[in-house]
């Protein structure tokens, strides 16, 4: 190396604790059908924290990170500040998530699904065909909340849940 020559990568470690990645990470949202148990949590914990080590766009890393919520819906994200996140590098994310899939024997990337929480915080994930049904059965109702589908950014979670009768999902009840 020239003397006075450095050269340091723009990003040493590429996971990183979840808060510790900015509010403006790029991030996505997967959701189980089921509760996972702890042995499963611990394999997609070090399953995942391997992956975002790895992670990266056109060989480039990225500081990545995963949180695990309500022990059924799992957040990867990724800080597009210093490079975004190519269609590689999300087929990659998933094509990881399929293989967890596969180990867990649980769904994370069907996107024709609705997680609902009742007020006591209990989860129920619907598939999203017929869900008239469950409006007139009453296993849906106004007064549970939905997984926002606007979430992009890490600061988005905070609103992570919204109420059905504010949601997409009000066009289900008679008015």
């Amino acid at each position: 190396m020239q003397k006075g020559f450095f050269f340091e990568p723009l990003f040493q470690t590429m996971y990183l604790p979840f808060e510790q990645l900015p509010e403006n990470s790029r991030v996505w949202v997967y959701q189980s059908e089921r509760k996972l148990t702890e042995k499963e949590i611990e394999l997609v914990r070090k399953r995942l924290e391997r992956f975002c080590e790895g992670w990266n766009t056109h060989g480039n890393g990225m500081p990545t990170s995963f949180d695990i919520l309500n022990e059924q819906i799992l957040v990867l994200a990724v800080d597009e500040s210093g490079l975004g996140a190519s269609g590689c590098s999300i087929d990659s994310s998933v094509k990881a998530l399929r293989e967890l899939e596969s180990l867990l024997g649980v769904n994370l990337t069907d996107q024709g699904k609705i997680s609902v929480r009742n007020s006591e915080g209990d989860l129920k994930v619907f598939p999203a065909l017929g869900l008239r049904s469950k409006v007139q059965t009453g296993e849906l109702n106004q007064e549970q909340e939905v997984i926002n589908p606007m979430i992009r950014i890490k600061a988005d979670l905070q609103n992570l849940w919204q109420p059905v009768r504010n949601s997409w999902l009000n066009k289900y009840f008679p008015n």
